[in-house]
């Protein structure tokens, strides 16, 4: 699929869904000025000025031909400094972006968000967050109790598709619905039914073969958040895995990454990841076999 092909089915899912396309990202100025109180006495927000259009430079040499290659990445670029050290908006920013990331892999994806979309919830073998990021291979499995929920219900759906907390609820809860319904009209373009959503708590992409053991499906695509990093707390990836089982090799999967706000738009995620599944399903492969059979 090419992107305009791509285009022209993002904006049909849209419409199908009753959504207007994506707005762009608020921007505001890049010029840095003294944070000030409001009348309600809360200082700005330094975290909603885009990095991209924050150039900091004094007496820039090529001002114009710097903040043209800034407005291509979100990196920390053109900061300026005062002395020796970094200016005061850059080492605040820093600061509030990495108390972003730390709230984003601590905090938990609210109770109620899995019966608010209708999916099916299960939790891995993990007791709480603790245990979750210090044990990562409980993070992969299931116990009886959630094995007998996963067998009832998705045992016999062909592509079974996952929605798992991971190290980021703050990209679960802002893209994976939107994401999630995208794919889901995607596939009926191609004549692909998915059945319910499952929702996994405390998460880990291997949980997707233990899924696969237990229901025997052909395909399990998981939308999981991933680790934050000071860009955004809010990335989520697609792993998609085909006739997955545990014990399966990490470069079987095809990664979909960077789906949030200011990276790839979870609509258009969705759209792109609903071609992929059809070709798996048809090549009956996926990561470095799909690509191999692609090439061919």
């Amino acid at each position: 699929m090419n992107k305009d092909e791509l285009k022209t089915l993002v904006a049909q899912m849209l419409r199908e869904m009753g959504k207007d396309a994506p707005p762009e990202p608020a921007v505001k100025s890049g010029a840095y000025k003294p944070t000030e109180l409001h009348d309600d006495g809360v200082l700005e927000d330094i975290t909603a000025v885009d990095l991209r259009t924050q150039y900091l430079v004094s007496e820039p040499h090529n001002a114009a031909a710097f903040q043209a290659l800034k407005r291509k990445t979100p990196a920390r670029l053109g900061v300026g400094k005062a002395g020796s050290r970094y200016k005061t908006a850059t080492l605040l920013r820093f600061r509030a972006d990495h108390a972003a990331a730390q709230d984003s892999v601590f905090s938990m994806v609210p109770d109620e968000f899995a019966k608010a979309h209708d999916y099916v919830p299960v939790q891995t073998q993990c007791k709480d967050k603790d245990e979750y990021l210090t044990r990562p291979d409980l993070g992969r499995r299931f116990d009886e109790t959630n094995q007998a929920v996963i067998r009832k219900v998705f045992e016999h759906q062909k592509v079974l598709l996952v929605i798992g907390d991971g190290l980021s609820s703050a990209a679960i809860t802002a893209n994976a619905p939107d994401c999630a319904a995208a794919i889901r009209q995607g596939l009926k373009t191609y004549g692909i039914e998915l059945g319910k959503t499952l929702y996994v708590k405390f998460c880990r992409v291997g949980a997707s073969d233990h899924i696969g053991d237990l229901t025997g499906c052909d395909l399990v695509c998981m939308l999981v958040g991933e680790r934050p990093g000071l860009v955004t707390s809010e990335s989520m990836s697609a792993y998609l895995t085909y006739k997955p089982h545990r014990g399966i090799s990490e470069s079987k999967r095809t990664v979909v990454s960077n789906i949030h706000a200011q990276g790839v738009a979870p609509v258009e995620a969705g759209a792109h990841i609903a071609s992929l599944i059809d070709q798996m399903l048809k090549r009956k492969a996926s990561g470095i076999d799909l690509a191999r059979e692609m090439a061919i």
